[in-house]
C-alpha cells in the first residue's frame, strides 16, 4: 500500500468511527468543514483548496496538508501552483514550516506518480 492509499484508508476508517459515535457537535464540525469547501459562494473550489493547503502548512498539520494536497490535485492545481502555495506558506509561517514542506513535497510527488 502506498503513502496516499494508507493515508486515505486510515482517514476514512477513523472518520467512520468518530462519526459513528453519534456526537452532535462532532458531526456538525465535520459537516461545516465539508461544506466550507463545496462549490458555491464567492470563491471557486480550487481557490478554497489552495487556501486550505496554505493554512494547513502554516498551522503545521501534516494530515491537513496531505488532505488538501489530494484535493488540490483533484481540482487541477498544477505543480507550479503548489510550489507557489508552499512558498507563501513558508514566508508566512517561517522556517518552522520547512519540515512540513519536505513531507508535503514527498506526498505531492506520490500523488503525481499515481497519475503516471
Amino acid at each position: 500500500m502506498d503513502l496516499v492509499d494508507e493515508f486515505n484508508d486510515y482517514r476514512a476508517k477513523m472518520n467512520d468511527e468518530i462519526l459513528g459515535a453519534d456526537n452532535l457537535v462532532l458531526k456538525r464540525i465535520f459537516n461545516l468543514d465539508s461544506r466550507a469547501f463545496e462549490e458555491g459562494g464567492a470563491l471557486p473550489v480550487k481557490t478554497k483548496e489552495m487556501l486550505g493547503l496554505v493554512s494547513s502548512m502554516v498551522l503545521r498539520c501534516d494530515d491537513c496538508v496531505r488532505y488538501h494536497l489530494g484535493k488540490c490535485k483533484d481540482v487541477g492545481v498544477t505543480k507550479a501552483e503548489v510550489f507557489e502555495i508552499f512558498s507563501i506558506a513558508n514566508l508566512i509561517g517561517g522556517t518552522i514550516v520547512i519540515p512540513h514542506l519536505r513531507r508535503a513535497v514527498e506526498y505531492w510527488n506520490t500523488l503525481e506518480g499515481k497519475d503516471a
